[in-house]
């Protein structure tokens, strides 16, 4: 099965278009899906021209979640965990191979915005939380789920959901498996803003922050990853590094002509 049955991609204006496209099953999450969100996300790390990622799924949702099949096989013994989740090959990041899926989109060197309707549940909820920005319809209904199935967040959903939300809050919705809408998802802090139509919205901020220098935004997404587990020192010091190898160079001089003479600026990647 190739990468193309789960995931659709078009680059415009240096704007990625990632949609899931396996509406027929909400694009719940099954071994093809786990590959293409990997395949995909390690794609756009190095695609060239690609300045901001929209994430999208096609259909009545965003992702349902896990496959229902992989449940199946989990209550008949077929499937079983143990230590091999533990000693799997991981990344240099730490991530084995299901979170690596989710963690990829937060690796990808540019904005990546997560537009989000329907449902996103347990494992959909938790590739929300790879994305920069999440943009959501007010009546999404969202869900820590993994409780519902004896299970836990095990897609990064614990080293994304503590940078935005109280630790009591993740807590109560992590024991719970309670189910919350867009427009608590924001008051919670697990959402950008709610839209109409988050998927315009998305591309409309997109095409936007596409039109910023690149290797300005490259640098802020860069400085937000070091902020996310650093100390005061390394921020601060990353900061300066970042600043001074952005003053004078190509785009930032033509990201000053611009804005002196009045005109949209030509930026180079």
């Amino acid at each position: 099965m190739s990468t193309e049955d789960r995931i659709a991609v078009t680059i415009e204006g240096g704007v990625a278009d990632v949609r899931l496209v396996r509406a027929d099953k909400m694009n719940a999450l099954d071994d093809a899906m786990f590959s293409a969100l990997i395949e995909t996300g390690e794609r756009l790390k190095t695609e060239a021209g690609v300045r901001v990622v929209v994430l999208s799924g096609e259909g009545r949702a965003f992702c349902a979640g896990l496959d229902m099949g992989n449940f199946g096989k989990m209550a008949s013994g077929e499937r079983k965990g143990g230590a091999g989740l533990v000693t799997a090959d991981r990344t240099p990041g730490g991530s084995n191979r299901a979170q690596h899926a989710v963690m990829v989109w937060r690796e990808i060197p540019v904005p990546v915005i997560a537009a989000i309707h329907g449902v996103a549940f347990g494992g959909g909820f938790q590739l929300t939380l790879g994305a920069d920005i999440r943009y959501v319809t007010a009546d999404t209904r969202m869900s820590v789920m993994e409780i519902k199935w004896g299970l836990v967040p095990d897609m990064a959903g614990l080293v994304l959901m503590r940078q935005l939300a109280r630790d009591d809050v993740v807590r109560e919705l992590t024991y719970t498996g309670l189910q919350f809408t867009g427009e608590e998802a924001v008051q919670l802090g697990f959402a950008t803003r709610v839209c109409a139509d988050p998927r315009a919205d998305a591309l409309a901020l997109a095409a936007e922050i596409a039109g910023k220098s690149p290797h300005a935004i490259r640098a802020d997404k860069r400085l937000f990853e070091v902020a996310a587990r650093g100390d005061q020192h390394e921020i601060l010091k990353a900061e300066s590094a970042e600043q001074g190898a952005l003053i004078g160079s190509p785009n930032q001089i033509e990201a000053v002509m611009a804005n002196l003479q009045k005109r949209p600026p030509a930026f180079a990647d």
